[in-house]
């Protein structure tokens, strides 16, 4: 084997290493957070328990609200802006929409820029879920400066902490779009 071609495959080696690594941190980053998050609440033992069916997208402004200072810092964050980063051309793109709006393909997920404004980007609900039903059971708690243990629980159980299944993977491992390419003109310049 020539000098080229073993640098090559050791390049290639390399590579291949580093993806598998990066996928198996963030699977093992998503269940600690969940783990976390569980022994926070106080119920390490237990798992999430998922939410009612039947929920509606909601979009970020009814979010806000209640979770203002987690608005505010999505809002500064790359994910409020992954709809923006399409061309006109790719705003009808299925391929593209998935990762690029929140419900897309759902009833009442992200149709388009005019109709479903609020769903345009990776927003609250593209990790959480919808909340419909959420906003209605915590409707009574708006005005609580600290939830008790039971009301916490009532709201826990009205929406995922974090979309099982690792979630996040489903955009990240195509972040680099290893399923659909990247089309030249949307690609950055290094």
């Amino acid at each position: 084997m020539s000098k080229a071609t073993k640098t090559v495959f050791g390049r290639t080696f390399l590579s291949v290493a580093c993806f598998a690594l990066i996928v198996v941190v963030m699977a093992i980053g998503s269940m600690w957070f969940n783990t976390a998050q569980a022994q926070e609440s106080g119920d390490a033992a237990a798992p999430e328990s998922p939410p009612p069916e039947g929920q509606e997208y909601l979009g970020t402004k009814r979010c806000a609200p209640c979770h203002f200072e987690h608005f505010m810092s999505w809002k500064k964050d790359k994910h409020a802006k992954t709809f923006e980063l399409l061309t006109k051309k790719y705003e009808k793109d299925e391929k593209c929409l998935e990762c690029h709006s929140t419900g897309y393909g759902e009833a009442t997920g992200f149709k388009d820029i005019k109709s479903t404004p609020t769903l345009a980007g990776t927003t609250c609900e593209s990790c959480h879920g919808p909340g419909s039903i959420h906003e209605e059971v915590c409707k009574p708690f708006a005005k609580v400066k600290k939830l008790t243990p039971e009301q916490e629980k009532i709201a826990r159980d009205s929406i995922w902490l974090l979309l099982p299944g690792t979630i996040c993977i489903s955009c990240h491992t195509q972040k680099a779009h290893q399923k659909t390419e990247t089309p030249k003109e949307l690609q950055t310049k290094k």
